[in-house]
């Protein structure tokens, strides 16, 4: 399929409202508090990504089965509104939609597994947890080891397919997705904050990064998650502005 544009956006708390350590705080609750310690220092740029794994790593007995995150998934899968819709709708009009995460291999393995979601060409993700020989080859030429590698990997396909940047889209979230929204406006790349958190909004300030769409519920420093809020907005909303700045 010939793409003439790419959307290449976060998961966790920016399509949909879970934490990437979420299935490992599933299968062992009582280190949840750990983990969100660990998840709140990276995503707020005080430690690297690998760090932090390095970290989930020495905590747990071993990684995740695909029949614990089956059972998380079972459980607690859910997006914000209009998501699936959104992934279709960008098929529909020649867009890759690329899934560009901190969040675990094998939770989108599993994901794809169950049909939960609709097809994603690309998935960026961290191989913390991964299940060997599920939809392995197809998905994940890419991968996040570090925040930085998200730029990366959208300029290595953005390159690939000779799409040029202003048709290219960032969604982002958290500081975790400030090197990549650095990146996009560096290059002229379309910018949205999703369910905004105080953390991106100060690593794009610090660095003179304009976020050109903010969308959902966007935070306030030390303001406590709005769910509610966050689960009033519908991603189809998104198109009109897509299809404004691709002049679809």
């Amino acid at each position: 399929m010939k793409y003439r544009a790419i959307v290449s956006s976060d998961w966790n708390d920016c399509l949909a409202p879970c934490g990437p350590f979420d299935p490992i705080a599933f299968a062992y609750p009582d280190l949840e508090p750990q983990f969100l310690a660990i998840f709140v220092a990276y995503t707020g740029n005080q430690i690297p990504l690998t760090e932090a794994t390095r970290r989930i790593s020495a905590l747990i007995p071993a990684r995740l089965t695909a029949d614990q995150m089956d059972a998380y998934l079972d459980a607690n899968f859910s997006t914000y509104p209009g998501v699936p819709d959104l992934i279709q709708w960008c098929r529909g009009h020649g867009i890759l939609f690329m899934i560009n995460t901190t969040g675990a291999q094998g939770y989108f393995q599993r994901v794809f597994t169950k049909n939960l979601l609709p097809d994603v060409p690309l998935v960026a993700a961290n191989p913390l947890t991964r299940f060997w020989g599920a939809s392995e080859d197809r998905h994940y030429l890419y991968q996040v080891d570090e925040i930085e590698d998200k730029p990366k990997n959208t300029a290595s396909i953005m390159n690939f397919l000779r799409i040029p940047p202003n048709r290219v889209i960032i969604i982002g979230d958290s500081g975790g997705d400030g090197p990549h929204l650095q990146w996009g406006a560096s290059v002229g790349a379309f910018l949205i904050g999703s369910m905004t958190k105080c953390s991106l909004d100060t690593y794009c300030k610090e660095r003179g990064v304009t976020i050109n769409r903010r969308f959902g519920f966007s935070y306030s420093l030390g303001e406590p998650r709005n769910r509610a809020a966050e689960s009033q907005t519908n991603f189809m909303d998104l198109t009109e502005s897509l299809s404004a700045v691709l002049e679809l």
